[in-house]
């Protein structure tokens, strides 16, 4: 078996994998520069050697500048394609939405690579709103502010507009008129204005509930009449020039696309004709990702391209404007998760593994329990047409050892002595299935004997999704891919939270409770690469059991198989989480330096002592929170 088919056959790489992504001769992942399609791979595991070097450790967050290039690209020369074909009048400015992934070096990279397209930024809040304004944005480019606003929001938008900046408030509410237009007055300035529409259509997937009548944000029919009604009578309606009809977020079903997208342009007409000057239809969020490849309209899958997508939107809008007879507005479409999901994966080691079964088995002794010996003797009649047979014998003849265990009539040695047989006899089975055909017929009992490998990441800071909404993400071993692997494995993070596993998995046939993965080898770390995490994963993460952020690196791909460090961020210490929880570093060195003076006055330690405790303490304070 090759490599590619190795990785073809168990990790289902090529079908996810984008072209970003190939194996080497050596079996180390590479990663290919999709703006420089000619340029050598390089080598994943090499890169992370680079930078242990360095003094950076995994775990870490890899950021590739030229994916998320290529991303901003792929976007705006989609639409802009469409937009020609179809002859379509109007123009396409898209906005990240900050949200998403609010770190600088992934906002100020969106801003410098979509400058040539007048990419703008959206803001849900005010701080948000503050970092999209520390931008030197296109004279073109949008800043739509969305969500809840209070007058200070608002004030801030509208005084921009002095700045040049083409700062959008997208009204939510009735009581928002309100604030805008007493907000306006007050400061003299004209605001530039949106209002977001509830469409009746509802979305399938995930986020359903994001979309249609039972959405959190925007107004309905009468809701917008009473705004448009406000707005004439202020004196404002003029300044009513962007409709924003959020679609959905994760749209696995390009089917809704159309039917959302001609819901919105049915009310943008109407709104035309009550006398609104709209020129821009935002239609929001709702370009999914397809982190399965499995081109499916699934929760994890999406059955479009972004060519498609955009080429539906703008047919759709096109066709509903012409039937109306108005003029083509400027389209508008606030795609994050497609934007930044490929920029970044999570990189870590192996820490060490619990393995389910055993090379060898001990003899039987004397005084064991009949049970024992007839545990052993499946081994006897183990073959690949008694398969079912022999696992069930040697899970009842366990079983019943445990009962014994549990009523006092045999010991721990005893017992010790049956589980070392049992996992022994299930290493022979897991073996004899994966060698003959017929073991597909119990491949559902055996990855209920995976092995653990216990990992160096926290599930709850680095992949929220995974443990909140089931998201899946692709996850594989990093090296050692010209070798087969022979165990499958479920994923435990370093948390002390029994959620924090990873048992969920893409695979190339479809999807699987385990993963396969090699022995682990003595001699250099293992590593697993969970990949495209770039969107909301670094936004969302918590505390759990007070594990921070990871170390994060940002690297641009070099055409000689090499790479560029263009940034690096060390992750959180231990005191820099221990005071987001409320907590003074200094104080807690001062306490616990009184602990230890007291213990030496009490003659518990010696004054000797004093020094090697109070530096481990520091040390520790002072460190990373993950394994170094």
């Amino acid at each position: 078996m090759t490599t590619s088919e190795t990785h073809e056959d168990l990790y289902g790489l090529k079908r996810w994998g984008r072209g970003f992504f190939e194996v080497l001769e050596n079996g180390d992942v590479a990663l290919k520069n999709p703006l420089s399609p000619d340029a050598p791979p390089v080598s994943l595991p090499g890169i992370i050697r680079d930078l242990e070097k360095r003094g950076i450790h995994t775990p870490m967050i890899l950021r590739v500048s030229s994916y998320l290039e290529d991303a901003i690209r792929q976007i705006n020369e989609s639409f802009r394609d469409a937009i020609k074909r179809t002859g379509y009048q109007g123009t396409y400015r898209g906005v990240f939405p900050i949200k998403v992934n609010q770190q600088a070096q992934v906002v100020d990279r969106i801003v410098e690579f979509g400058r040539k397209y007048d990419f703008g930024l959206e803001a849900g809040s005010k701080p948000e709103l503050v970092i999209a304004l520390a931008h030197k944005l296109p004279d073109d480019a949008l800043i739509v502010c969305n969500g809840v606003k209070d007058a200070e929001f608002v004030g801030l938008a509208i005084q921009s507009r002095k700045l040049g900046f083409n700062t959008v408030i997208v009204l939510e509410s009735t009581m928002e008129v309100d604030t805008v237009i007493e907000t306006s007055r007050a400061l003299g300035v004209e605001p530039m204005l949106g209002v977001r529409v509830k469409l009746t259509n509802q979305i399938s997937g995930n986020w359903a509930a994001s979309s249609g009548d039972r959405s959190t944000f925007g107004m309905n029919t009468a809701q917008l009449v009473e705004v448009i009604d406000k707005l004439r009578d202020a004196g404002l309606l003029h300044c009513l020039t962007l409709q924003h009809s959020h679609l959905g977020s994760q749209v696995p079903d390009v089917n809704d696309v159309r039917r959302a997208v001609g819901d919105a342009c049915r009310y943008f007409c109407e709104m035309k004709a009550e006398g609104a000057p709209l020129t821009h239809l935002d239609l929001g969020g709702g370009l999914g990702f397809d982190y399965t490849g499995e081109q499916k309209a699934t929760a994890n899958s999406i059955n479009y391209s972004v060519e498609e997508y955009c080429a539906n939107i703008v047919e759709t809008v096109a066709y509903a404007m012409n039937e109306a007879g108005v003029e083509h507005p400027t389209l508008v479409t606030e795609s994050g998760r497609a934007s930044v999901a490929t920029s970044s994966m999570l990189i870590f080691n192996v820490l060490e593994a619990t393995l389910f079964d055993a090379p060898d088995a001990p003899a039987v002794e004397p005084d064991d329990h009949h049970y024992v010996s007839d545990l052993t003797a499946v081994g006897d009649y183990l073959s690949g047409d008694r398969l079912r047979e022999c696992l069930n014998d040697a899970s009842f003849y366990r079983n019943e050892m445990r009962a014994l265990f549990r009523r006092g009539h045999v010991g721990m040695r005893q017992m010790a002595r049956t589980e070392t047989i049992y996992r022994h006899l299930m290493a022979r089975i897991k073996a004899l299935a994966a060698s003959d055909e017929r073991g597909a017929d119990i491949e559902d009992e055996l990855h209920k004997l995976a092995d653990i490998y216990h990992c160096n990441f926290s599930l709850f800071q680095s992949l929220p999704d995974v443990w909140a909404i089931d998201q899946l993400h692709p996850l594989m071993p990093l090296q050692m891919l010209d070798q087969p692997p022979t165990r499958r494995a479920v994923l435990s993070d370093i948390t002390c939270d029994s959620d924090g596993k990873v048992d969920h998995f893409i695979v190339a046939d479809g999807t699987s409770p385990s993963l396969p993965v090699h022995d682990l080898p003595e001699d250099r770390p293992y590593h697993m690469g969970v990949f495209f995490v770039g969107a909301y994963q670094e936004t969302l993460g918590d505390l759990h059991n007070l594990f921070g952020d990871t170390n994060v690196v940002t690297i641009d791909l070099r055409d000689d198989a090499g790479f560029d460090l263009l940034h690096e961020q060390e992750g959180d210490t231990i005191a820099e989480v221990l005071s987001y929880v409320e907590y003074d570093p200094s104080d807690c060195v001062a306490a616990f330096r009184k602990l230890v003076d007291g213990a030496i006055s009490k003659g518990i330690i010696s004054v000797e002592e004093r020094r090697p405790l109070m530096a481990a303490y520091r040390d520790s304070i002072n460190g990373y929170t993950y394994y170094e």
